[in-house]
């Protein structure tokens, strides 16, 4: 269905060019450079083409597909209306995170952007596709954090929830008795999102959050979303969980081809429209708690 629908939106386009490619003749030039008066009385007017109930429907179709396709400028991120009064305004922002928090699907916007033009904060962010939480090369979370992020101060800290440590089937592990970093064991996931958590509170005593992906079918990541909501009691940390919420989910065909790439990547539309109010619903709720 929606292969035909831009098939006849690229009819559409080219029955417009054809249109003012023919109303689109100037006037005749003499040798002497002077505008031919004659000519051009007696040239004539091109009538504006009355368009047709089958015009009309193909340009119907047409927006529409442009509104099934997630990326478009129908959802440009420059769109999102600022929230005033909000406790992030004029703070720094840092995320870490792979390529959900990159927007791979979505040409670079992603959760940090919606967050930015949300709060009107500055975004530090340090995001690289089909990286892992686990500390297994020097593209990890840690590595990263450690190496790339040198902002003094950080106000808040979001990290994703990284689905490549699921599908990769890293090793879990288990949450620690300690808080000192000797305690972790980073090579796994909880001992990597520990050290995380124990490294942004040290460094810049910020607020810590870490954000889920939606909902898909994978027995190892609902394990590590019900391994982070372990570690949100002994760290004290915001859980933004867009995994668990079964009428977040409830999604329609149509909607889920707007926002969602595949399973695991949004769309401008998804991360604009759907996953960004909600991650800033429950970001409120926890900023709110802890500044009373």
């Amino acid at each position: 269905m929606r292969k035909h629908m831009l098939k006849r939106a690229s009819l559409l386009i080219a029955a417009v060019m054809l249109v003012i490619t023919a109303g689109g003749c100037g006037s005749k030039e003499t040798n002497e450079g002077e505008t031919d008066k004659k000519a051009q009385a007696t040239q004539t007017p091109v009538a504006t083409p009355t368009p047709t109930e089958e015009d009309l429907e193909m340009e119907r179709e047409y927006n529409e597909a442009l509104r099934l396709n997630g990326n478009s400028k129908n959802y440009n991120f420059s769109d999102i209306q600022k929230l005033e009064g909000n406790p992030m305004e004029g703070k720094t922002l840092c995320v870490l995170g792979s390529s959900v928090a990159y927007g791979a699907s979505s040409s670079g916007d992603a959760v940090g952007e919606y967050f930015e033009k949300r709060f009107g904060c500055k975004l530090v962010k340090e995001a690289v596709s089909g990286t892992t939480l686990a500390d297994l090369d020097d593209s990890s979370y840690v590595s990263r954090l450690l190496n790339n992020v040198t902002e003094e101060k950080v106000d808040l800290f979001i990290c994703q929830l990284s689905t490549n440590d699921a599908t990769k089937n890293i090793k879990l592990g288990e949450i620690s008795e300690g808080k000192n970093f000797s305690d972790f064991d980073k090579k796994t996931v909880i001992g990597a999102m520990e050290y995380i958590i124990r490294y942004a509170q040290t460094t810049w005593n910020c607020p810590v959050a870490f954000f889920t992906g939606s909902y898909y079918n994978s027995d190892n990541y609902a394990k590590m979303v019900e391994a982070l909501k372990a570690l949100s009691e002994k760290w004290d940390i915001c859980v933004l969980n867009l995994y668990d919420d079964p009428e977040f989910n409830d999604l329609t065909e149509e909607e889920r081809s707007i926002y969602m790439s595949d399973d695991i990547h949004p769309k401008r539309a998804g991360y604009r429209d759907w996953w960004g109010p909600e991650l800033e619903r429950q970001l409120l709720v926890f900023m709110e708690k802890n500044t009373q």
